[in-house]
């Protein structure tokens, strides 16, 4: 037991240091709020408008894609360190590895996962180009039975 007291005893200094650490922001902190110290501060830009109320998806799968290929790069620094030792083996290994990412990499490309201009639509077909077809009888909008129509309660 004693060979853990080292640890006891920081945990406790920690947590003795932050108590203190609040105790004396808040006896020593001037207590003048006003609207101006109260608002979020936002690389001193002033918002203008309420934010949207839905993120769009394309910035989570940038992310999503940087954090795979920055993976691919932490994979590729062990192999460069003991690649003399591996042989062949190790080549063809990293190889197909590559192969895998590129392939993946190609895919996002050629569907547009990378482009940040308007949305590209897609090439018309038969199915599209009938008359008859329009986006409010061919979409069911899910969770709206029942409901009166977006249009009617806006008009």
């Amino acid at each position: 037991m004693g060979q853990y007291l080292p640890i006891v005893a920081m945990i406790v200094l920690a947590a003795l240091f932050a108590a203190l650490s609040f105790v004396a922001s808040s006896l020593l902190q001037p207590r003048r709020p006003n609207p101006v110290k109260v608002s979020p501060y936002e690389c001193g830009i002033v918002d203008q408008a309420d934010p949207p109320e839905r993120f769009p998806v394309r910035f989570f799968l940038i992310a999503m894609i940087f954090i795979v290929f920055d993976i691919e790069i932490i994979f590729f620094y062990p192999f460069t360190q003991v690649a003399g030792q591996l042989g062949a083996f190790g080549l063809v290994a990293i190889g197909i590895f590559a192969v895998a990412v590129f392939e993946s990499f190609l895919y996002l490309i050629r569907n547009g996962a990378l482009e940040w201009g308007p949305v590209v639509r897609a090439r018309r077909t038969r199915l599209r180009s009938e008359p008859g077809r329009t986006s409010s009888t061919t979409i069911r909008r899910v969770g709206s039975e029942g409901r009166a129509d977006s249009r009617e309660v806006a008009a």
